[in-house]
């Protein structure tokens, strides 16, 4: 079996939330699909970030590397890639276009065995725990506390939240978690997430305020994932703190893992190389006893990785990129009490759907930047 063709293209589409009237941003994703010569097809995707100079890299880059190859061999796949593309090691462009292509040669190696990629990663099991990201920043208190508790109520029980973009400050932020915790009670997961965005010390800060608010985790806290400085934070603070999804290959995972500034490790597979890599940061994490989970969003590749490997943990349902995969692929799972069901069927276990990519395709970047200029336009986001 042979790759014979690789094509990429960029989507977009608002996404909205329950209860609110606008849409709360533009979701952008990366399409990519690999064809063989022996008729199997499989599909990947990738994220938002410069995605012009990632069907750019994948379509006159990559594909020329690694024509002709099995897409079933995918260290051969990796190595070409390596020395050929990016023999410095960068991240960013070149892995996130290589995650793309990666997901799809998976697929692929599930089809032509008749196995799922959870199954090809180790088979630990057929499904995956599952939490919500429902927190964003541009709610009030009172809508956090309302989607909260809508999540609640609708069999959820982790849930996450954004920080560190209130002008209030980490003041502010405290005063968010803590009220949404009271609305959810003592028995509901509460994750926060920063994005990189705190300095160590309003990092210190809040964390020093909140810790009696039983946190599950604090998610990349500080800027560039200094991994120093989060273990620092990690050694003066009780709350777990997790990290890894923007990190482009596994010797940045390796620095967050040595230097012990995470206790919960997050590898993405839609942007650090694909499965590939996110296997190898898996049983990296194995050696030190540590769990991955996703962060990043991306949630119906993730969970392949999350439910084949015996450390997998959570997979994160993001609302957006949940409705991404809901719009643009058929058979697409959802969570349900806490939990994400592998489908049955082989490779990713599910399909692209044509018409809706179709529908969303952005043909050139001053039309994407069109669109992205009216959401800013339409952003007052109407309360509950």
């Amino acid at each position: 079996m042979k790759i014979e063709k690789i094509t990429a293209s960029i989507h977009q589409f608002p996404v909205f939330l329950p209860m609110i009237d606008k849409p709360m941003e533009q979701r952008v994703l990366t399409f990519c699909e690999v064809e063989t010569d022996e008729g199997l097809t499989g599909h990947g995707v990738t994220g938002a970030f410069l995605p012009w100079a990632q069907v750019a890299a994948i379509e006159h880059d990559i594909f020329p590397t690694i024509k002709g190859m099995d897409p079933r061999d995918t260290e051969a796949i990796h190595k070409a890639v390596w020395w050929k593309v990016n023999p410095r090691a960068y991240t960013g462009v070149v892995s996130n276009a290589l995650s793309a292509i990666d997901i799809a040669c998976w697929d692929i190696h599930g089809k032509a065995t008749g196995r799922t990629v959870a199954q090809l990663m180790g088979g630990h099991r057929d499904w995956a725990s599952t939490y919500i990201t429902f927190g964003y920043p541009f709610f009030d208190i009172d809508q956090l506390c309302e989607y909260a508790k809508k999540f609640v109520a609708e069999g959820n029980t982790r849930l996450k939240m954004v920080v560190a973009n209130d002008k209030g400050g980490w003041r502010e932020d405290a005063r968010r978690i803590r009220a949404v915790r009271d609305a959810v009670g003592p028995d509901v997961d509460i994750m926060i997430d920063a994005n990189y965005r705190f300095t160590p010390i309003d990092a210190k800060m809040l964390c020093r305020a909140v810790e009696d608010c039983d946190l599950t985790w604090f998610e990349e806290p500080l800027h560039q994932n200094d991994a120093r400085a989060m273990a620092d934070l990690r050694r003066g603070t009780n709350i777990p703190i997790a990290a890894g999804q923007m990190e482009g290959h596994r010797w940045r995972i390796r620095e967050l893992v040595e230097n012990q500034a995470v206790d919960v490790l997050q590898p993405n597979c839609c942007y650090n190389g694909g499965f590939t890599e996110s296997l190898k940061a898996a049983h990296l994490a194995q050696t030190y006893n540590l769990p991955i989970a996703n962060g990043g969003g991306w949630p119906i590749f993730n969970m392949h990785t999350m439910a084949g490997v015996m450390n997998g943990w959570l997979v994160e349902f993001h609302w957006g990129m949940w409705q991404a995969g809901q719009k643009f692929f058929t058979g697409a799972p959802a969570p349900e009490n806490d939990r994400v069901k592998i489908p049955d069927a082989p490779g990713l276990g599910f399909t692209p759907n044509y018409d809706a990519l179709a529908d969303c395709r952005v043909t050139s970047p001053e039309k994407l930047m069109a669109a992205g200029m009216q959401t800013n336009e339409a952003g007052g986001i109407t309360k509950v």
